[in-house]
């Protein structure tokens, strides 16, 4: 038997004896639904102990974040032996034991950028779940062009003091800790002059207030600094640097973001709800749209693998991460346009126990905002043409 198989073995004994069953889904292991997502924090609300247990399981293991090093909390794993642990997950559908701004954007950055002090302060946290924090990036005046942000770090010897506002900071309501662009030096050009700054979000200088969505809910809010205070020692990279720390992080974010086009089974939803005639779904065209958009989403799932695999070989994402968010979100609401017609008249039900408060509705209203988030649709189509196709500006 070889290694890998023994692993794989293993990995199999262990899930089976320690995923708890309430933690085995019926959708490949997506969560169905924002109270199944685990967030972590100080703040957070496990929905059941089995929720608590099954984090804390896989943390011991450092499988939150199985290929980070082991003396920042990570399994340790090869990319390999990662991809054999997540194919595991798959088979018994387990939910994602712990879903992390963290994990996704900061740790990334932090493994690249960080020293080996912060590394050891934050990484581990981040891996436990018990810290959860949110992403201080755009601001009233500086969405597309981020460089143009104007929250202020006025050096104080050993610490900044922050005064500025972000906005559309997704759950800062609910988090700890915020990683966050500020300019250090109004001189210089607007590239130049930025700092990639964290700090704990519970100070008496930080407030925040939610942004009502067109589904109802609320997600994004503003935040406000005035006077917050953040440690020197939580300076990422130099100062002035940031903007090089900023771009990396959001090659992740528009990957992570991008995760959201992996094929749902939409065939199966529509038998459930429509039925079969002569052992297909009776409406044609529709079978025809699910059909095409599976072959896509299928596509995409396959062209995603082999981007992640490439970057965790050491290869440089860069300017590919805008394929895969611009695809991946307008595969979303091809997605949620097609759960729509499915449902028929039933999901323009809002409220009530029927159809769970109008989920249908509410998050097909939510990917309206796919094509905005972490760089909009347009700004995406721009890098493409100027970096991978070398159209003239």
């Amino acid at each position: 038997m070889s290694d890998l198989e023994a692993f794989r073995e293993e990995t199999r004994a262990w899930l089976e004896g320690n995923c708890p069953q309430s933690m085995r889904g019926t959708s490949g292991g997506l969560a169905s639904g924002e109270d199944d997502i685990c967030w972590g924090g100080r703040k957070f609300v496990f929905k059941s102990e089995d929720q608590r247990l099954w984090l804390e399981r896989m943390a011991s293991c450092g499988w939150t974040v199985p290929t980070w090093p082991a003396e920042y909390g990570g399994g340790g794993l090869s990319k390999v032996e990662a991809k054999v642990l997540a194919s595991e997950m798959r088979r018994i559908k387990a939910q994602s034991p712990l879903v992390s701004f963290g994990i996704w954007m900061l740790g990334p950055a932090l493994l690249k950028f960080g020293t080996h002090e912060q590394k050891l302060e934050h990484l581990p946290k981040i891996a436990r779940g018990e810290i959860r924090w949110c992403q201080g990036y755009s601001e009233p005046n500086a969405g597309s062009d981020l460089a143009a942000l104007a929250t202020k770090a006025e050096d104080k010897g050993d610490h900044y003091v922050i005064n500025g506002q972000k906005v559309w900071t997704s759950y800062a309501d609910k988090a700890d800790w915020i990683f966050c662009l500020v300019r250090t030096d109004f001189e210089a050009s607007k590239h130049n002059g930025i700092s990639f700054v964290l700090f704990d979000m519970d100070q008496p200088g930080v407030s925040t207030k939610p942004i009502k969505l067109i589904s109802g809910n609320s997600p994004f809010c503003e935040t406000f600094f005035d006077d917050a205070v953040a440690s020197k020692e939580n300076l990422v990279g130099e100062e002035n640097k940031g903007w090089t720390i900023a771009k990396y992080l959001l090659t992740h974010e528009r990957t992570g973001i991008s995760d959201m086009g992996i094929p749902t089974p939409l065939n199966a939803l529509a038998t459930d709800k429509l039925g079969t005639v002569d052992g297909q779904i009776g409406d044609k065209m529709l079978r025809h749209q699910i059909a095409e958009h599976e072959i896509d989403a299928a596509s995409f799932m396959f062209t995603l693998e082999r981007a992640k695999d490439e970057a965790k070989a050491g290869g440089d994402m860069g300017a590919f991460s805008s394929m895969l968010k611009g695809y991946g979100t307008e595969l979303n609401k091809d997605r949620h346009e097609l759960i729509m017609k499915v449902n028929g008249s039933d999901a323009f039900e809002w409220e009530g126990q029927f159809s769970n408060n109008g989920e249908i509705a509410r998050n097909w209203l939510r990917t309206k905002a796919n094509s905005i988030e972490g760089g909009t649709t347009e700004v995406q189509l721009n890098i493409i043409a100027k970096r991978i196709l070398n159209l003239p500006a």
